[in-house]
């Protein structure tokens, strides 16, 4: 592995234009836990409703049952209190510093990699810190509203200027990415990259998998960090098989003997 990793430090180092693309695997090193998968919330399990937590968390509930999504955003937004960036959130940001050519598209909505010192960051699936009114323009964050209530939290909770139902800035299971994010991703496919990072994600949307694979056939290098194999181990050119923040912490360490 650490031949690897010495190699596509060297590219970086050679790198203009460098794509990172993220998901739940980099911040799992935060201590955030998955709702599905290795040590998830739910992994094979059901809710106590007896339906996927993928319907449980999808826009059509949110429309119908608001309180059983709200109780599932709840239960998972309390599992991960206190969390914070990791050392791979903080090399990200690192090497945008000394690269500002580089760029983030990520799948999470922890807000950790602009707490990290992110800026070309594209949140593709929006921000959970982000909380909005379904029926009037009430903006605020997360930390400012549950701030007003203490411990007892209303589910779900109200809009206190109208009433109305307050969700979090996030991109629910069947719903649409917004227009703001699908305007980004067509602008990061004109861009040229010169290495392309898959960190952390198994690859299964289209537009996460879809830079990779563009990368590949125009001969980028292409890299693919995490524990497990996806659906993007076979077609990159090197694959580390480790944690997010292990790999990019040697990476960064080969780049600063530089």
């Amino acid at each position: 592995m650490d031949s690897i990793i010495s190699k596509v430090a060297k590219i970086i180092e050679k790198s203009g234009n460098i794509l990172f693309i993220t998901g739940a695997g980099l911040s799992a090193d935060s201590g955030l836990l998955t709702y599905r998968g290795i040590g998830g919330l739910y992994d094979d399990k059901h809710t106590d409703e007896g339906i996927p937590i993928e319907d449980a968390l999808s826009g059509e509930m949110l429309a119908k049952h608001p309180e059983i999504t709200w109780k599932y955003l709840w239960q998972i937004g309390s599992a991960c209190k206190g969390a914070k960036f990791n050392r791979g959130h903080e090399v990200i940001a690192l090497i945008e510093k000394i690269k500002p050519g580089t760029w983030v598209l990520t799948q999470n909505i922890d807000d950790f990699h602009r707490s990290a010192g992110s800026k070309n960051l594209i949140e593709v699936h929006e921000n959970a810190s982000e909380l909005y009114c379904t029926k009037c323009r009430f903006r605020t964050t997360s930390e400012v509203f549950l701030a007003g209530y203490g411990t007892a939290v209303p589910l779900p909770p109200k809009c206190p200027e109208c009433g109305g139902m307050i969700r979090p800035n996030v991109v629910l299971f069947g719903e649409m990415l917004p227009e703001k994010a699908l305007q980004q991703i067509y602008r990061l496919e004109s861009m040229k990259f010169d290495i392309v990072l898959s960190v952390g994600t198994s690859g299964v949307f289209p537009y996460i998998s879809g830079p990779v694979i563009l990368a590949r056939q125009d001969g980028v290098p292409t890299v693919e960090i995490n524990p497990c194999d996806t659906i993007l181990s076979k077609m990159v050119d090197f694959k580390i098989k480790a944690g997010a923040a292990e790999a990019l912490d040697g990476i960064w360490k080969e780049i600063s003997k530089s």
